[in-house]
């Protein structure tokens, strides 16, 4: 526990996760609103797609290198700590953020400010990812992550409009409002009751590991004290590792993770140089909307599909149907045709996400949530880092076209692996939950 002294009552799991899908939809919402803006920031100051596609691309790698460093300490009872102090600490870099853009700020101003909250971010979602199974039981997966899922599509349903409309009035204004969803996400996180470091039972251990934490307990007679500490650090970061490596399911999940993830933010940036430039933040922000209102009705059925068809054949329906609208953005011209294929994108993916997300939670032990989730968002984080600069490259050098043509190439090649692997990786993975086995809970 985090927080010493007694507690006024037991723990409402339900009341937490409210709160938790709360702050979640909060924090969304003010990143939503100020993550538009700030490549139309760079653009208006008279900076080029490439600035902003490399700046976006720099912030990701950061993913890659700080969530893995940041997941050991989040298991090892420091959850909730790490998750109000990164909050907070993002509600100062974004409010000095909001601060300088009252006037012209330099580049370098711009840029160590985006990369300081992008690092608290990336912190704050690193702690975070282990505290869903503390709050859900492993039958009631499913509709948490959805909960969670409704609450991203209802940020982006309202952030980017919000963000272009309060861009319009003031540039510092949607840098304000991120600097205020941080500061409510701090508070929201300290009012949650349940322990989110209770140390968790032993777990089995994870596939070619003799031991589901590696280096927890070193020999102390192996070697000096020194490199024991460091073989022992350096095997407790290596779990999550061999735990995605030895899962079929979180192999599953990982090549999801990246190739889907790489996509989508080459579509994204795209459509944004693409909009931005020619119809300036309004157009770009209210397509975005549209593909977050289709993405929100993609949430809030998801759960209930799952119970209907099952994870398997939805995450497989799911995977062939995304080409379609991917490929209509050949023939999109202008901002109907984007906002109308992008609904179609973002309605298809949260289904495939609560899935995902909802296996990946139920099949990794408990002590490792954070460790092996670290792994998934790096792989999915170095995948997309490039992404940003591609787009301005592709559209820069060729046509609009090119990423689109791209992406529905990579869409169906998904599919065709999905349909191949998910119906028996998922079912032996239903069977060993069932069981007992490898469920997070011991």
């Amino acid at each position: 526990m985090n927080r010493p002294g007694p507690r006024p009552g037991p723990p409402d799991r339900h009341r937490d996760l409210r709160i938790l899908w709360w702050v979640n939809a909060v924090d969304g919402l003010g990143s939503q609103a100020s993550g538009l803006v700030l490549p139309l920031l760079l653009l208006e100051s008279g900076h080029g797609p490439g600035t902003a596609g490399v700046l976006a691309s720099a912030a990701a790698l950061t993913g890659v290198v700080l969530g893995p460093l940041v997941a050991l300490p989040a298991d090892r009872g420091r959850r909730r700590r790490l998750m109000t102090g990164s909050a907070a600490l993002a509600a100062v870099g974004t409010g000095v953020l909001a601060l300088a853009c009252l006037g012209r700020p330099a580049l370098w101003v711009v840029v160590t400010l985006a990369l300081t909250e992008r690092l608290c971010a990336v912190t704050y979602e690193a702690a975070s990812r282990g505290a869903l199974i503390r709050l859900a039981a492993r039958d009631e997966l499913p509709r948490a992550a959805a909960g969670l899922q409704v609450g991203d599509q209802v940020a982006l349903v309202v952030g980017p409009a919000l963000g272009g409309v309060l861009f319009q009035l003031a540039r510092p204004v949607p840098f304000l409002a991120d600097a205020l969803s941080y500061a409510a996400a701090a508070l929201g996180v300290r009012a949650i009751r349940t322990p989110l470091d209770t140390p968790a039972p032993a777990p089995a251990p994870a596939p070619g590991s003799a031991d589901p934490d590696p280096g927890s307990d070193p020999d102390p007679g192996s070697g000096s004290r020194r490199g024991e500490r460091w073989s022992a650090r350096l095997g407790a970061a290596r779990a999550g590792v061999v735990t995605v490596a030895g899962s079929p399911v979180l192999r599953l999940v990982l090549v999801w993770t990246s190739t889907a993830g790489g996509a989508l933010t080459l579509l994204f940036y795209t459509a944004l140089f693409r909009l931005g430039a020619d119809e300036r933040s309004a157009a770009a922000g209210l397509v975005l909307a549209a593909s977050g209102a289709a993405g929100l009705l993609g949430s809030l059925i998801a759960a209930p599909a799952v119970r209907r068809l099952g994870a398997a054949r939805l995450l497989t329906l799911a995977a062939w149907l995304l080409p379609v609208p991917c490929g209509s953005l050949l023939w999109a011209d202008g901002a109907v045709g984007w906002g109308a294929a992008f609904s179609g994108l973002s309605f298809l993916v949260p289904l495939i996400t609560v899935v995902l997300s909802s296996v990946a939670v139920a099949r990794t032990p408990a002590a490792l949530q954070s460790r092996t989730a670290a792994v998934l968002a790096s792989s999915s984080a170095l995948a997309a880092a490039g992404a940003p600069t591609l787009a301005a490259l592709l559209v820069t050098a060729w046509s609009p076209r090119t990423p689109a043509l791209l992406c529905t190439a990579l869409f169906g090649a998904l599919a065709v692996y999905t349909w191949a692997k998910a119906p028996g990786v998922l079912r032996a993975a239903g069977a060993a939950a069932a069981t007992g086995r490898g469920d997070g809970r011991g």
